[in-house]
């Protein structure tokens, strides 16, 4: 019984430990839950593995431009019927067995440099995989890093009208009182019962979408949605206004050398130029050089008097090698090569139109992104002075209502008033922390860094 008493205690003292430990472990500041994200991320898996055919596609290139393809077989048969003599080379009618050993080797010399520019395409590719692979991280760390300001959005909020709503009942509570003592009319209780009803009902909205926040940013961090999770919210700090040193020509040139979708549109251009390079180049004469060795082995098993020449002489003296040097002249294969040439060529046009329309397009997204840097910067600051007025302002009414100097509809416009302020002050706050994310990324800082 004492054991027993002694191992549930044990029992008991591990699932304490195990609760701390999950709940030490469920408090994330912003980088951390950026850093989950990327490591559990079915679309980094995804990414990774593409990498991991571009680097098998570049080992495959190399050895086929280096190194010959060899071959080995060998075959064993028994003919019942009519068959040449191997040492006679006349006909005989007898059962005979034969098996035979080959090994040949075979190396393309030249066929249109398709092994260099092959070599050359899967190194484009190799380094676009390790891009792609940044660029999807990125996303991550951005949709993430909106799903976290969400959560801490409408966390903020629920305090705020966690509070309003609590001012709102001592204020309901003080009309009654004021009632029976004949200072306030029934419509004014009234009024204050309505602008309880209200505050519960946004809080209760509020409450509704931040558990959709929530869900949303353990869905992009892959989270598991039936495990709690904790946010810091003081891991995201608003920066600075002027948070840049770099002009807006240097942040575009920047952007336009070193964003990821740049350099996969670059890497799609010259992968598409090679390729075209590679069809030209397949009208020309292919050179090939083979060798091989080859030997035999026969018997005829039942032929009277017949004394077979032993099994290792034969394959001796049966052996032979060869060396071949082919060339290959294309004439007319029905204008396919053609066909491939122009294909090729509007390939490479549509890589070169899609290289232009990126560099356009992160050019214009660098500069919507600076703009909208600067003007969430004026917004903040408008938004700040604007909610500390307006909760001034609240307090003043909040005092003077419970003075009687103010009625409940005054009353009920300025606490309706600050909690707008405050909401607008919060968004203001949150999205220019985005902004300047966004702006720096674009400097060349990854998201994660930041």
């Amino acid at each position: 019984m004492k054991a027993k008493h002694t191992f549930f205690i044990l029992m008991m003292s591990l699932g304490a430990l195990n609760m701390v430990k999950a709940q030490d472990t469920t408090t994330m500041t912003l980088k951390e839950c950026m850093r989950y994200a990327v490591e559990h991320s079915t679309k980094m898996r995804i990414a990774q593995a593409d990498n991991r055919d571009a680097q098998i596609d570049r080992r495959d290139a190399i050895l086929a431009a280096f190194t010959p393809t060899v071959e080995g077989s060998t075959y064993a048969y028994s003919n019942f019927g009519r068959s040449i003599d191997p040492e006679t080379n006349t006909y005989i009618r007898t059962t005979s067995f034969h098996n035979g050993y080959s090994l040949s080797a075979g190396i393309n010399l030249f066929n249109g440099f398709q092994a260099v520019n092959n070599l050359k395409i899967t190194k484009t590719a190799q380094l676009m995989g390790l891009t792609k692979e940044q660029q999807t991280e990125d996303q991550i760390c951005l949709a993430t890093m909106e799903a976290y300001c969400n959560v801490l959005y409408y966390t903020e909020m629920q305090k705020a009208l966690q509070a309003q709503v609590a001012s709102a009942e001592k204020s309901v509570q003080l009309a009654t009182r004021q009632e029976e003592l004949g200072l306030k009319s029934h419509a004014d209780v009234v009024q204050m019962q309505s602008d309880l009803a209200e505050r519960q009902y946004l809080l209760t909205q509020c409450r509704n979408s931040l558990n959709d926040a929530m869900i949303t940013l353990k869905d992009v961090m892959f989270w598991p949605i039936e495990e709690p999770l904790k946010i810091d919210g003081l891991s995201v700090e608003t920066p600075c206004y002027d948070v840049s040193t770099k002009t807006v020509s240097e942040m575009v040139d920047f952007a336009k050398n070193n964003m990821p979708a740049v350099l996969l549109a670059e890497g799609t251009m010259k992968n598409a130029r090679l390729a075209l390079k590679t069809a030209r180049w397949q009208l020309l004469p292919r050179l090939s050089l083979y060798g091989g060795w080859s030997t035999t082995y026969f018997t005829y098993p039942g032929m009277e008097g017949y004394v077979p020449t032993p099994y290792f002489d034969q394959l001796k003296n049966n052996s032979g090698e060869y060396v071949q040097l082919s060339l290959s002249i294309p004439i007319f294969d029905r204008l396919s090569k053609h066909s491939n040439i122009a294909k090729r060529k509007n390939a490479y046009d549509r890589a070169c139109a899609d290289y232009e329309q990126t560099l356009q397009t992160v050019e214009a997204e660098v500069r919507r992104a600076i703009a909208d840097r600067d003007g969430s910067a004026d917004a903040l600051r408008q938004a700040a002075v604007r909610a500390e007025l307006q909760e001034e302002a609240y307090t003043l009414n909040g005092k003077r209502f419970e003075q009687g100097l103010i009625s409940s509809i005054e009353y009920q416009t300025a606490s309706g008033n600050y909690l707008n302020a405050l909401a607008e002050h919060l968004n203001a706050r949150l999205q220019y922390f985005i902004k300047c994310s966004v702006v720096t990324y674009y400097g060349g800082v990854p998201y994660i860094e930041q």
